[in-house]
């Protein structure tokens, strides 16, 4: 039997349609998520760099290195750990940053479904609360309403399987906007404590060099007048392989670091059983190893990911010589091999620049640091702090074109003024690799 068209009163307890088109609503919908999301960001942001160590937490910090034994063994010791410690931290930070950004995508995604369901939502409560306020009639008390009844049936037949259907994906993104409130509560605790310690790590780190710098018994007019003697051979060197031939002919920190490598290559003993670990013996005064028996065991300088291998086509035609990391901004650099320092200042596009003399003709150059802490001549152990990353990327030749406002590490090994592949001597495990 056809039904009848509704009455007048009836449509009028039919949910309203909404005024406003999907098109119309998606301007704001589109301008709403984008400030929540400037929103979160800074928020992220403010998580870790607003972190400071309490005056009594840096009190025990202090008292904890007063009491040290201030021996080269000792101190060297301390540093190494403390740098490892400062690394894994960096790493864990990050990661959890980068699963806050994609939950807070993930709840950007079910807002904007439930925004789109808008009107669908309004139909939904409208007939549930008519059904409530106006139940379908009884045929069997009101047989008068036999027509109602049956027309009501038929309507409420149609309607409610739809509406079940959009009850349970309402119900549904409800239930999952509330599960990620709760996970990315959690991943915020954890974030804001690893940033706390990382804040005392880094605090511990700063006062261990500070002890190790007052333990040095060096003639710092003598090394004044080095450093202002290799910054003029810097100045007049046109390229890396002349820099270093000039320093170690012409610089006695760096003439005696390489006499000192030669020496050590001598009197290594090859084939070494095992893996190396550079923790092992923190008061050693040489290389632990020969550098080429290194390979696949040096641990990386910096947590971060590697935007750029060797080999790859650069914007000026050509080839890279090294690698280039991104870093966290203020991360600690440490050295990836032991080795004498035989230049530490800026270098033409370079910027700050690290080069490492680790032996048997090699070396590491360590580029786009804000800070350099290692001093001419200084033997370095491997994961021993050398320099400190600034807040955004140096602009340089080296890491032109990467596309990445994040502070960003340039290393280059070379061997005999040549430079090489440096992965072949990195760590296999997966906590050194650079993650890309």
């Amino acid at each position: 039997m056809p039904v009848a068209p509704l009455s007048a009163t009836e449509t009028t307890d039919l949910p309203e349609q909404a005024s406003a088109t999907p098109a119309d609503a998606a301007g704001p919908d589109v301008e709403e998520a984008r400030a929540r999301k400037q929103k979160r960001e800074e928020e992220l942001a403010s998580l870790t760099q607003d972190i400071n160590v309490s005056a009594e937490r840096q009190g025990a910090i202090e008292n904890e290195i007063r009491s040290i034994d201030r021996d080269r063994e000792t101190l060297n010791s301390k540093i190494l750990s403390t740098a490892d410690t400062i690394k894994i931290l960096e790493t864990e930070v990050s990661d959890t940053e980068r699963r806050l950004r994609r939950l807070g995508e993930n709840e950007d995604a079910v807002r904007a479904s439930l925004a789109g369901r808008r009107d669908v939502l309004a139909e939904v409560l409208a007939a549930l609360q008519r059904i409530g306020r106006r139940p379908p009639p009884a045929l069997a008390v009101r047989p008068s309403d036999a027509l109602a009844a049956v027309r009501s049936a038929i309507l409420l037949n149609a309607v409610m399987p739809e509406l079940r259907v959009e009850t349970e994906a309402l119900a549904s993104d409800l239930a999952e906007l509330s599960r990620l409130k709760d996970v990315i509560a959690k991943e915020k605790k954890t974030l804001l404590g690893d940033a706390m310690r990382l804040a005392e790590e880094k605090s511990r780190l700063e006062l261990l060099l500070s002890a190790k710098r007052q333990e040095r018994d060096r003639n710092t007019q003598k090394l004044a007048e080095e450093k202002r003697r290799s910054q003029e051979l810097a100045e007049k060197s046109k390229s890396l392989m002349e820099l270093i031939s000039r320093l170690e002919a012409e610089i006695e920190s760096a003439r005696a670091a390489s006499e000192k490598s030669r020496q050590a290559s001598a009197a290594a003993r090859p084939g070494r059983e095992g893996r190396w670990d550079p923790f092992t013996d923190p008061g050693r005064l040489s290389p632990a190893l020969p550098f080429v028996e290194a390979k696949g065991q040096l641990p990386w300088p910096v947590a971060g990911d590697m935007i750029r291998d060797f080999g790859q086509e650069d914007e000026f035609g050509g080839k890279t010589e090294g690698q280039s990391i991104t870093t966290r901004p203020g991360s600690r650099v440490t050295a990836p091999a032991d080795g004498w320092v035989v230049y530490a200042g800026p270098f033409r596009s370079f910027g700050q620049l690290l080069i490492l003399n680790t032996g048997d003709g090699y070396h590491v150059l360590l580029a786009g640091m804000d800070r350099i802490d290692a001093d001419l001549g200084q033997f370095v152990l491997a994961g021993e702090p050398v320099g400190v990353m600034g807040t955004t990327r140096l602009a340089s030749a080296a890491t032109l074109g990467l596309g990445s406002t994040q502070p960003v590490l340039y290393v280059e090994f070379r061997k005999d003024g040549r430079a090489i592949d440096p992965t072949p001597w990195w760590a296999g495990t997966e906590e050194e690799k650079a993650r890309g």
